[in-house]
């Protein structure tokens, strides 16, 4: 029973964050633009981790964790986030989530590149398979060419992000990590977005659509798949967040009315196929870290 709850509790956290770029295309029909968009999502976001952080006693991080924390705020979720959503003005949602499923191909390059870890056979094959499946996928979903270029460069990003953390998550919990790397993140989009100049939500339905964004794709994600980890272990719970795409796919041709094609399903296929190689491989040769998407 305790491992059934877990999975539901996975695949709900995938189901969360697979709604981003669903609720990001509401927040753009409003005339909201990706910077205010992001200041929104993480400062709001920020304030319950924050609050969870003091309640737990738990000491807020300092020196070299701290300083990479911030990195990895600014990696992930002010590069990484605003080239994705920047992505969905060029390309569509189906597209722009598939491409950002490209980080764990690049998570294990980077690893032979920086960490030196051997290129197995099991990774060639992932690398293949996603670069024919990301082939597929550009061709039948609708996609600018610089929308493609900014989606696989959040994927980049991303990657680096998760190899600058693959120690400094040994050392603070999520809950310190999370309210770090939010706090960051707010910060660093709401500078951002002063320079350029705030676009606020104008109606009721641009606020719903922030609203959404804080509670469904980054707060209760984060906990359920937390939650999970602890009982159907890392490499269980990684396989079932390769859901999110799926997610993402399904619900564009749904509430979107993007069209799916038997190649664009084959394309989507072979990438999550790749992703499960790497995942599978990488996460039980050594624990993955624990981090807030």
């Amino acid at each position: 029973m305790n491992r059934i709850v877990g999975i539901i509790l996975v695949v709900t956290s995938a189901a969360g964050f697979g709604t981003l770029a669903i609720f990001g295309r509401y927040a753009y029909d409003d005339g909201m633009d990706a910077l205010t968009i992001l200041c929104l999502r993480f400062s709001l976001a920020a304030i319950p981790a924050l609050a969870l952080l003091a309640v737990r006693r738990e000491r807020f991080p300092r020196g070299s964790v701290l300083l990479r924390l911030i990195v990895m705020g600014v990696l992930s979720y002010v590069g990484a986030a605003l080239a994705y959503l920047e992505a969905l003005k060029y390309a569509s949602a189906g597209l722009v989530a598939l491409l950002l499923y490209l980080y764990p191909i690049f998570v294990a390059l980077l690893a032979v590149l920086l960490l030196h870890e051997p290129l197995t056979g099991a990774k060639g094959l992932a690398l293949g398979l996603a670069l024919t499946g990301t082939a597929l996928a550009v061709g039948p979903l609708r996609g600018q060419a610089l929308g493609i270029l900014l989606a696989v460069g959040s994927a980049l990003l991303y990657a680096i992000y998760i190899i600058v953390g693959t120690d400094v998550m040994r050392r603070v919990s999520p809950v310190q990590s999370s309210a770090v790397i939010f706090a960051t993140a707010g910060i660093g989009n709401g500078v951002l977005m002063m320079v350029t100049g705030p676009h606020l939500p104008a109606t009721g339905r641009g606020w719903a659509a922030i609203t959404a964004m804080v509670v469904i794709t980054t707060l209760l994600p984060v906990v359920a798949f937390l939650s999970g980890l602890k009982r159907i272990g890392p490499t269980n719970a990684a396989m079932l967040s390769t859901l999110e795409p799926v997610v993402t796919v399904l619900l564009a041709s749904w509430w979107l009315q993007e069209t799916l094609t038997p190649v664009t399903l084959l394309g989507g296929g072979l990438i999550l196929t790749a992703v499960l190689l790497v995942t599978h491989g990488e996460v039980r040769r050594s624990p993955a870290p624990v981090t807030a998407e």
